[in-house]
């Protein structure tokens, strides 16, 4: 399966390809792929003449066909972008297009939100063709986000420190779309070349180190109840960017991982990294929280962070949205 990256590079060395299926859950790289070349494979001249948008919900497979068939005006190529082509009845009727593809155009579909059925004969004839790019957007697991901040400061000229990178990841959460415009927001006040430090996420997100599940963690790792304490307060006194089931998700998949290295016998922070999806950053406040806690213990807790989640919920309380079985759940930890 092709990747993004070569998509991209294909496009900015003027290497075009007649047909580009780009599909799949993760709308994101959909967008990145397709905006790129709505931008760069006309001049801004030659746009009105020969570059078309079309949406699902207004055509055909037949209309796309048609379009598609045109041949450029004084240009070497037309642009035919689809989008929404998930929503159109018959397009498995493109078919009609794979007998008769046009070198002189480009057709984008945007087939976003789903995986087409590739045992039917159109999309295996797409997915074989050398005119065609088949590229699947495929969702990033959470624990790839940080990775995904990275590499996208990087490209847009600057660096973001380890720490601030899993603050932006487990704030913002896996919607990229939601990433990409806080990384905008930050790089504004920024100067070029400069490092992304969690002291300028928490000034220009509002994101506080100080009050991050990371705290949380060490606090607990440390048996710091009075630091542990006052962070479950900030978490009472600001709800909306601190939702119960948000932290429980986050503690669960703490003590999880902790319990996980009492399960593979390594203290090897490579290996642990690589089986555990960690960044290697954090491995050691791993290892560490691993030889507080018992992994008797871990179990003790992950029980009770369940039954938390389900308070959460309205399940067996009044008041589904009261911090006090998360200030229990923590007194339990430390006890």
């Amino acid at each position: 399966m092709i990747k993004i990256e070569e998509i991209l590079r294909d496009a900015k060395n003027k290497v075009f390809y007649p047909i580009y299926f780009l599909f799949g859950e993760e709308p994101f790289f959909i967008d990145e792929v397709t905006n790129y070349l709505e931008q760069n494979i006309l001049d801004e001249a030659s746009k009105g003449f020969n570059q078309t948008t079309l949406y699902g919900r207004d055509v055909t497979a037949r209309d796309i066909v048609d379009m598609a068939r045109r041949f450029p005006m004084m240009g070497n190529y037309q642009v035919v972008i689809v989008k929404e082509a998930q929503v159109i009845k018959d397009f498995e009727n493109l078919e009609l297009y794979l007998d008769n593809i046009l070198d002189s155009t480009i057709l984008i579909l945007n087939y976003k939100y789903k995986k087409p059925d590739g045992r039917k004969k159109f999309y295996k004839r797409l997915s074989k063709s050398k005119q065609v790019i088949y590229f699947e957007s495929k969702r990033l697991y959470d624990n790839k986000i940080p990775n995904w901040i990275s590499s996208t400061v990087k490209l847009m000229g600057y660096s973001i420190t380890p720490m601030a990178a899993e603050m932006l990841s487990e704030y913002i959460g896996n919607d990229l779309n939601n990433q990409a415009n806080e990384l905008g927001k930050l790089i504004i006040n920024l100067k070029e070349g400069e490092t992304i430090t969690e002291t300028k996420v928490g000034e220009n997100i509002g994101i506080s180190k100080d009050f991050s599940i990371f705290e949380l963690q060490k606090a607990l790792t440390m048996r710091d109840a009075l630091k542990s304490q006052r962070i479950i307060q900030y978490y009472e006194a600001n709800p909306k960017e601190h939702p119960l089931q948000m932290l429980t998700v986050m503690l669960n998949g703490f003590f999880t991982k902790i319990f996980l290295i009492h399960k593979l016998h390594t203290t090897n922070e490579r290996t642990l990294a690589s089986e555990l999806g960690l960044s290697p950053y954090f491995v050691t406040d791993y290892i560490k929280a691993s030889r507080v806690f018992s992994s008797e213990k871990i179990e003790s807790i992950i029980s009770e962070i369940r039954e938390v989640d389900l308070k959460s919920r309205g399940l067996g309380i009044s008041d589904g949205k009261s911090y006090g079985p998360l200030k229990e759940l923590v007194y339990n930890i430390l006890n």
